[in-house]
């Protein structure tokens, strides 16, 4: 969002927190360190100084590479006002989260409330709420959203991180995210951001090494020590050699 064209941000005085707002003035970005679930909040209102038509947000564990993916599909999908996006633009896919999840065999849990899509490694998870609730109380907090994407050793009550997005969070928004959830792309960890719980659930090698060194079958590399928060567009090259995990971001 750094280098997002027209977007202001604004650092507080005591540089804990960074906010940043659209050129349309429509969207506004906060990352607060030191609110109840930190991480990024996201919030889109038609009226500018209006009640938010949706909000998503990333609690302060959630893997870098599920923001940005959110926040980039976003920052593209603004300057139409959406309408690229929607049925008959250019960019329409008709998927949200749920055909993401469907195509990379995530199985429903038939006869849970709430319900939910469960990985096929079992260490990841989206809830589906069930029961009727005001959108406003939606609004007010981020455990009544409709949806919540969430990944650990035990995604539904233990996870390392959770994602919250209410009930008008975009199609192609959610089907972002999912798809990162989703992926089987590597990324880069150093081993400290690691939890130790998790390194035994992940495939490792080292940086500039070919063979990889399976330490399970299953891949979870999900970090609930994240120092700083960073700007969700891109991660700062490591200066150290780090390990690379073969499994889905969701994991990590």
């Amino acid at each position: 969002m750094d280098n997002a064209p027209g977007w202001t941000k604004t650092v507080p005085f005591d540089d804990a927190d960074t906010y940043f707002t659209s050129p349309c003035q429509r969207v506004r970005i906060a990352n607060t360190a030191n609110s109840r679930f930190g991480g990024w909040t996201i919030t889109y209102a038609e009226d500018p100084l209006g009640v938010p038509d949706w909000i998503t947000t990333f609690d302060r564990n959630t893997p870098q590479e599920i923001v940005a993916g959110f926040a980039s599909t976003l920052i593209d999908s603004l300057p139409s006002n959406f309408r690229d996006y929607f049925s008959g633009g250019p960019h329409y896919t008709g998927d949200g989260h749920e055909g993401v999840l469907r195509r990379h065999n995530w199985e429903l849990v038939r006869g849970s409330r709430p319900y939910w899509n469960i990985s096929p490694d079992g260490h990841a998870g989206v809830r589906t709420r069930s029961g009727w609730v005001h959108e406003y109380d939606e609004l007010i907090s981020p455990a009544n959203s409709m949806w919540r994407m969430s990944a650990g050793v035990e995604p539904r009550l233990t996870p390392s991180w959770r994602a919250y997005l209410t009930r008008t969070t975009l199609p192609h928004l959610r089907a972002a995210a999912a798809s990162v959830i989703t992926s089987n792309d590597a990324v880069v960890r150093r081993v400290e951001e690691i939890p130790e719980l998790h390194r035994a659930l992940v495939h490792v090698r080292q940086a500039g090494t070919q063979p990889t060194i399976p330490l399970n079958r299953a891949a979870l590399a999900r970090s609930p020590h994240t120092s700083q928060a960073r700007t969700p567009e891109t991660a700062p090259a490591p200066s150290i050699p780090t390990p690379q995990h073969g499994r889905s971001r969701r994991q990590r």
